[in-house]
């Protein structure tokens, strides 16, 4: 019986060997027929097709003042859900405009690497918003939004764009939400 089971363990072996090996002929085989190397110039093309189809950072930006003005209404209005909803899409979309362009260059041919300028406002001024809506205090919020537009501006005049100056919003982004904590739909 153990004989019996010695060979059937080697049979099994073999043929797994053999399967292997067969499979390997296949794959080689097929890389062999129809691959043939990258053309460069299509390569080339296809990459510049794809970045004429990214949007700006300017387009991402745009959002972020969207939401973040329209966050300053939702927070005076002590409507802290929605207050946090457009917290968290102004972070979404900080990072999207960094995604798009992680990296500025500069006049003097240096480079501004923005993604550690992001980590900062993220962990500092975000993180406070991000506090004072959970508490609910609407002063700390203030003081936490302030903060954070003045770190937006020191990132903006970094990145050699000193007349992109934040302020206060007059009134909210959007014309069709409504701001009040409880308001019935009309």
């Amino acid at each position: 019986m153990r004989k019996n089971f010695l060979m059937l363990v080697v049979a099994a072996a073999l043929g797994g060997i053999v399967l292997l090996a067969a499979l390997k002929v296949e794959v080689a085989t097929a890389q062999g027929q129809g691959a043939s190397p990258p053309d460069i110039a299509a390569l080339k093309a296809e990459i510049d097709a794809l970045r004429a189809l990214v949007p700006s950072q300017s387009h991402a930006m745009a959002d972020v003042d969207y939401h973040f003005s329209n966050l300053w209404f939702a927070a005076g209005n002590e409507n802290w859900p929605l207050a946090e909803f457009y917290l968290n899409e102004t972070r979404s979309h900080l990072n999207w405009a960094v995604r798009i362009r992680p990296v500025r260059r500069l006049s003097s041919g240096g480079q501004l690497d923005l993604r550690p300028m992001l980590q900062g406002v993220e962990g500092s001024g975000l993180a406070s918003m991000k506090a004072a809506l959970d508490k609910r205090d609407r002063t700390a919020f203030e003081q936490a939004y302030r903060q954070t537009m003045n770190e937006c501006f020191a990132c903006h005049q970094a990145a050699e764009k000193p007349y992109l100056r934040p302020r206060i919003p007059e009134s909210a982004s959007s014309r069709m939400i409504d701001f009040r904590p409880t308001a019935p739909p009309k």
